[in-house]
Formats: structure tokens, C-alpha cells, sequence
């Protein structure tokens, strides 16, 4: 459909152009869910991925730490009962605490074994000449054992039977049909699914979002089992059921006929984590309660609601570590951000890394680690991606240095110290989120070989940093910003700033779009003309200010993938223009009062409550100029830009718009050795395949919703599979499912 037919009629834009856009979340005002672009025509609350999940639902105050029900189990075989301090049987252990780098600190047993070093340097240096031994079954070549494919995140596949050539022969080898699908229309809320599936042990593990895991056959998707914990189906902290995927453990010489030395996990909302057989599907007796740790039992500081397991645990060597979405936008004073290491065997607490320092938990939270992490297997280094802190957008109240907020941070997988940290927002008042795991990988450049890593925004930056120091590899300048003009606010003067690699987004709004201005009569010019827009990092404020790049980024919680041979590194990303607006508190109470709630958010008892509005004419059409999605690739030699294309078509009601528009995206790429990408993630239900030289499409199939996960590729007796799940997120679409399609080329 061409743009010159769409011209045609008023009436065809207005039904053909609404974009329900929402935040790629954080799994925002979840925390694991950005704050979505609205979705016009919907009553669906925004949900964004951000400091936990969270999503736009409303005070919950039921969902307390005490009021957490008991954790049920499995049919016959239920772990019960609440796990203590450390593994779910005995009295709670006495901790010690010890501050760490950045006002941070760590919480462990005090029989525990401290070790490491407080100073970054010697850490570092202690990281390199102690090099660790990666897990033999995670680093084999056919498998998909981590949620990012391995822990560097790389999302990366060495398998070439698939190629630029042949891809278009792809056909669909087997789907199967969870039935854990709710639409919302019933007793159930609606379900968010984007769990990566795993290929591991010969099996392929699948997550759902009722907190059950199925193990099939990966060659005919045939069950083999089926664990249900029967978990609590009630949106505690999210505006839906959500769920992205299971973790997979096994022992370095697994002992034949013994029970659970190999173990999948699933977490829940109320902050459950389940450990059972790999091979049968049965609780892990062993493990904490039979079976279940109760991770809210160290949810014990401004406990509003549960630490919800929303993202799998990244598994190293023998250790667990786990971070937990929340609820954004409700509280000003909220659980404070931790990161949790247990020992995968038995579940017992190894340590505790605390983002924030204790003195200003009483007016702040969160900073929470929401999204997926990375580790470094050689040098026993976990990164992990902080989240902003509480309340989202106004500081005044918490006007004390928080360097680990916001930021990217190395720390020790012994001991949970903090190696190295790199901030990237100062004081934010954007809900800036570090919101993916980032990508590690060794580049060439200027003849050495750089041990680097690669962090992708919501901001629309690209950090490529070396890992074992957190130093750029590529030049971070602090530049000066606008000031807020909020009384009691007070915004950084200046801002980390990276020019190269080329920002996804520009630095500038795309400007008002003249077919949606033109169906709105002039609405948008009149509306962007009032509003407040000072460039990149223009404050909220009382009368309505331009963000752009919004929380629902720039680049939303897959991050990017890399091809570690070229050094060639892909990301998918919006373009999404909202209002954020500042109410003051007795006029936002007033509203309350009135039944006017839509878009509004508490924050808590801060001065003020917060609109989050996507800017849109009365027609539900952008006011801002496309393309609305790109996926763009750039080589990490040289911080070049190679190609940006438009990705993925908006669709609506069932018609869809030109290709160059592209479309918002949930979800990440996935890279092979053979030159191609496959993505779904956009809205219009499909699942692709592009060329890495180019970006252009080789290959799309129709599947029955969007698929907003990042595909699983592996190889099985010597053939290469692709699987998809394709769980939908009504962010994008009012539309999802609770299929998993594979694909493979016939025989």
C-alpha cells in the first residue's frame, strides 16, 4: 500500500494509522515492563519493563511481602510450606554486611567465606591472573543453554546449514500449543509471553506464563513432561501474567541414576523459584523447600510488593544469581534494588548485593536489576544492568549521589562486590533504565585484541566499554543538559554522551508528522508547540515536555547480538515520541477524586504525581514523523554504522503499513555463523530472517501473534532448528498465543 493510496482518505488514515504503541518493556511501570506507547482504542494499561516489570495497575498493596501466599507445587509431588533465611529449613543465619564501591553493599551468612578484593584495580588484576574454567555443557556449539544463548550475551549461533542462499526454504517443522493463553476477557489477566526457549540435555525447555515449564522433543515438539507448581495466576506487580523463559543447571560429572544433578527453574510473580529433575520433571527435594525457595523472604526494606521472578536466573558454575521486577511508578520509597546469589544445588543465600546505600532508603528504592545479565566465564565477572531509582520522574527527594543507579556494573561472582561501575544516566528523572544484558565480546582495534562490552540503551546510546575496567572504548563526553524548571528538582548540569558508535536514535525529535497533523486539523503542531523540548535530556515539567527517546527507548530489554568473528553487532529499535508531565500533588489527588486516572501515576507522597501520555491526534495516529522501528548494524572495529533499515510493518485491524514505517519492536536478534539474523518482535506477526550484510529480508513467515521473544537456534542430530514462541504483548497487538513454532529447512 502506497502512501500516495493512503493519502486518499481521512477516514483510511484514521482507521489504518493508530498504532497501539506501548514501552518494549521492562518484561515499565512494571519494572520489567516499559511504559507503553499508548495504545489508542484500548483500555489496556500501559506496561513497561522497567524496574521490575512493572506495569500500570494501580496500587497494590495486597501484594505486600505478608501477604504472599505459600508457595503449592507440582501434581503430586507440591513443595510447601515458606523457606527460611537462607534454604528453606532451620533457623535464619546471621549475615554480615559490607560496604562496596559506589555506597553499594553486600549481605551474606556470616559463616560464608569472604573473599576478593576491595580495591577495583586488584580485583581486576586478581579477575586476569586467575582465569576461570567456563561450564563444559554451557559452551557447546549446538546448544541454546542460556536465555541470551550463552552468558556473554552474544545471541549468537555457529550453526551454518542454514544460509542466505536457502533460507528461503525454511518451512515450519512441528508447533505445539501450551494453553497457558489468557486475552483478559475471562477470570485471568492477560498473559505477556517472551520467554526464550532452551536447548539443552537433548531437550527443549519452555517457560509459560502460568509458571509451568514443558520439556519437548526439539526435533517434533512432542511433551515429554510438564511441571506445574501451581502457582498464584494474579498480576501482583505486572498488568499481566508474564513470564520469559526457565534457567537450566547441571553438575560438572553428572552422577548416573542420581536425582537433580541436572535442574530447570522457573521463577513466579510472587517471587517463588521452583527447581526440579531435568530429566523428569519432579521437585528437587533438595533444593530449599522441597523444591521452592521463597525469595521474598529477604524482601525485608519498604516490602510494597513482591520480588517478582519474572526474568530466568543466570546460572554460573554452581551459583544462581537472581534480579526481580517490581512495580514502578506507585511508590516513591520502594524495595530497594538487590541482586541475589544462591547455590543452585541446594538454594541456600551466598550473598546479596545491594545497589543503594541504607541512608536513603527512606525516601527512594528500586534500582533494581530487571533485565538479564552477563558474565564473563573466564574471568568470574557478572554485569548487570541497574535500573533508575525511585520515584521515576522527580528527584527532588533524593538529591544524594547514587552512582550505582542507572548504570552498568561488574561484579565479583564469589563474593558479589563491585569490581567496576559505569553510570550512565546522573540523576535520572527519565526512567532511563539500563534495561539489557550487555554484550561481551573481543574486538580488533588499532591492532590489539580488546576484551570489550557492548551496552544498549533506552537513551538510544551504544557503550562500548572494556569489560575488565569499565574504561570506553569508544569516547563517553559528559555534556552540558537543560535545567528542570520543577521547584524542589534539581537535574544534572550534565550527561554521559556517546557519539560513536551513531546513537540509534537521533538527538532531535522526528518533528510533526503532516498526515497525522493534517487528519487532526493542526492538533499536533498546536499540541508540540506548547509542550517543553529542549533536545535529548529535556526535564519533565508542569506544562508537558517532548521525550524522546522515551522509557520505552531507543532500545528496549533484548539489547543486540554480535557476531564475534566480524565483530558486526545488530540492534533492533523505537522511535517513540511521549509526553511526560508533572502533577502537582493536591491537584493530582483531585483527579483521583474525580475518577480521572488514566495515564496517571502516584509516586508515591513526592511533591508530585506523573501523565505519561505517547503523543497521538484524536485518531490514535502518531504526531511524530516514522520510520517507528530500524534495525541497524555496525562494526565494533571501528564504531561505523553500516546499514539502518526500517524493521517489521505496524498493523491494524488487519491492514498494514508500508514497510518503510517500520514498526515498534518487543525482542531481540538472534545472529549465525552463515550471515543471517532472525528476529520477530515487530507487530505484525511475523518472524524473519535478514541478511548481516545488508539487513535486508530474505525470509518471513506469518505465525498467530507477535513474537516477542528472541528466537532459540540450535542443531540437533545434525540439523539446524529455529524456534520461536509466540506469546504476543498487547503493547503491540491485541493479540496473543500460546505457540511455539520451529522451523528447519525440509528434508
Amino acid at each position: 500500500m502506497t502512501r500516495a493510496r493512503l493519502a486518499t482518505s481521512t477516514a483510511a488514515l484514521a482507521l489504518l494509522l493508530s498504532l497501539p504503541l506501548a514501552a518494549a518493556a521492562q518484561d515499565a511501570p512494571p519494572q520489567d515492563q516499559q511504559p507503553a506507547a499508548a495504545q489508542p482504542q484500548s483500555d489496556q494499561p500501559a506496561a513497561t519493563d522497567g524496574q521490575g516489570d512493572q506495569s500500570n495497575q494501580g496500587d497494590t498493596e495486597s501484594a505486600a511481602q505478608g501477604d504472599q501466599p505459600q508457595a503449592a507445587g507440582t501434581a503430586g509431588d507440591q513443595p510447601s510450606g515458606k523457606a527460611d533465611q537462607s534454604d528453606g529449613g532451620g533457623n535464619p543465619p546471621e549475615m554480615t554486611t559490607e560496604e562496596t564501591k559506589g555506597g553499594g553493599s553486600v549481605e551474606r551468612p556470616a559463616d560464608a567465606a569472604a573473599t576478593g578484593s576491595d580495591n577495583a584495580g586488584e580485583a581486576t588484576e586478581d579477575a586476569a591472573r586467575k582465569p576461570q574454567k567456563p561450564d563444559a555443557w554451557m559452551e557447546t556449539s549446538d546448544s541454546w543453554a542460556t536465555f541470551n544463548g550463552d552468558l556473554r550475551a552474544q545471541k549468537y549461533s555457529p550453526a551454518e546449514e542454514i544460509t542466505p542462499d536457502n533460507v528461503e526454504n525454511l518451512q515450519k517443522a512441528w508447533e505445539y500449543h501450551t494453553g497457558d493463553v489468557s486475552d483478559g476477557s475471562g477470570d485471568l489477566p492477560y498473559t505477556v509471553w517472551s520467554a526464550t526457549p532452551l536447548f539443552v540435555n537433548d531437550t527443549l525447555y519452555i517457560g509459560t506464563p502460568f509458571y509451568k515449564i514443558v520439556a519437548l522433543e526439539p526435533d517434533t515438539g512432542k511433551a515429554k513432561w510438564t511441571f506445574d507448581p501451581k502457582a498464584k495466576l494474579e498480576a501482583l506487580t505486572q498488568p499481566a501474567l508474564k513470564n520469559r523463559g526457565v534457567a537450566y543447571w547441571q553438575a560438572e560429572e553428572p552422577k548416573q541414576g542420581e536425582a537433580c544433578q541436572k535442574i530447570v527453574y522457573i521463577g513466579t510473580m510472587d517471587a517463588k523459584l521452583y527447581g526440579v529433575d531435568a530429566d523428569t520433571g519432579k521437585p528437587c527435594a533438595s533444593f530449599g523447600d522441597n523444591g521452592m525457595v521463597d525469595v521474598n523472604q529477604w524482601n525485608t526494606v519498604n516490602d510494597k510488593w513482591p520480588l517478582s521472578l519474572l526474568q530466568p536466573a543466570t546460572v554460573y558454575h554452581d551459583t544462581l544469581f537472581l534480579g526481580w521486577a517490581g512495580k514502578d511508578w506507585t511508590n516513591s520509597a520502594a524495595p530497594p534494588g538487590t541482586v541475589i546469589a544462591l547455590d543452585a544445588k541446594s538454594g541456600k543465600l551466598k550473598w546479596m548485593f545491594h545497589a543503594l546505600p541504607n541512608e536513603v532508603l527512606s525516601k527512594t528504592g528500586t534500582a533494581n536489576v530487571w533485565a538479564s545479565m552477563s558474565i564473563d566465564p573466564e574471568r568470574g565477572l557478572l554485569y548487570v544492568p541497574v535500573s533508575s531509582p525511585s520515584p521515576n520522574y522527580y528527584g527532588g527527594e533524593r538529591k544524594e549521589k547514587l552512582p550505582l543507579a542507572t548504570s552498568v556494573t561488574a561484579l565479583d561472582t564469589d563474593n558479589g562486590k563491585v569490581v567496576w561501575s559505569r553510570q550512565l544516566i546522573h540523576h535520572d528523572i527519565w526512567d532511563y533504565d539500563t534495561d539489557a544484558p550487555p554484550t561481551l565480546v573481543d574486538i580488533q582495534k588499532d591492532g590489539k585484541t580488546v576484551p570489550a562490552l557492548v551496552q544498549t540503551s533506552k537513551q538510544g546510546f551504544i557503550y562500548v566499554l572494556n569489560r575488565e575496567t569499565g574504561e570506553p572504548i569508544y569516547p563517553i563526553e559528559e555534556r552540558p543538559v537543560p535545567k528542570s524548571d520543577i521547584p524542589g528538582e534539581e537535574a544534572s548540569p550534565t550527561q554521559p554522551y556517546v557519539a560513536k558508535p551513531e546513537p540509534v536514535t537521533p538527538d532531535e525529535w522526528p518533528g510533526v508528522s503532516a498526515i497525522a497533523d493534517a487528519v487532526g486539523f493542526g492538533e499536533c503542531s498546536r499540541r508540540a508547540a506548547n509542550y517543553r523540548y529542549d533536545g535529548r535530556f529535556t526535564p519533565p515539567s508542569l506544562q508537558g515536555s517532548i521525550a524522546y527517546p522515551p522509557t520505552t527507548g531507543g532500545t528496549e530489554w533484548g539489547g543486540g547480538a554480535v557476531d564475534p568473528s566480524s565483530g558486526i553487532f545488530v540492534a533492533n529499535s523505537n522511535s517513540v515520541v511521549q509526553i511526560y508531565t508533572l502533577i502537582p500533588r493536591k491537584e493530582y489527588e483531585q483527579k483521583s477524586q474525580e475518577g480521572e486516572t488514566s495515564g496517571y501515576y502516584a509516586q508515591g507522597d513526592a511533591p508530585y504525581a506523573f501523565k505519561l501520555e505517547t503523543f497521538l491526534n484524536w485518531a490514535g495516529m502518531p504526531c511524530w514523523k516514522g520510520p517507528y522501528g530500524t534495525i541497524a548494524a555496525y562494526d565494533l572495529k571501528t564504531g561505523k554504522r553500516l546499514w539502518n533499515e526500517p524493521f517489521g510493518q505496524v498493523q491494524k485491524y488487519g491492514f498494514y503499513m508500508p514497510e518503510s514505517w517500520g514498526s515498534v519492536t518487543i525482542g531481540a536478534p538472534v545472529i549465525t555463523k552463515s550471515g543471517l539474523i532472525f528476529i520477530g518482535a515487530s507487530m505484525d506477526s511475523r518472524v524473519r530472517a535478514l541478511d548481516l550484510k545488508t539487513g535486508k529480508v530474505l525470509w518471513k513467515a506469518l505465525v498467530d501473534a507477535p513474537a516477542v521473544s528472541m528466537p532459540a537456534v540450535y542443531t540437533y542430530k545434525g540439523k539446524q532448528y529455529v524456534t520461536f514462541v509466540v506469546g504476543g504483548n498487547t503493547i503491540l497487538l491485541p493479540k496473543v498465543s500460546d505457540q511455539v513454532v520451529t522451523f528447519a529447512l525440509p528434508e
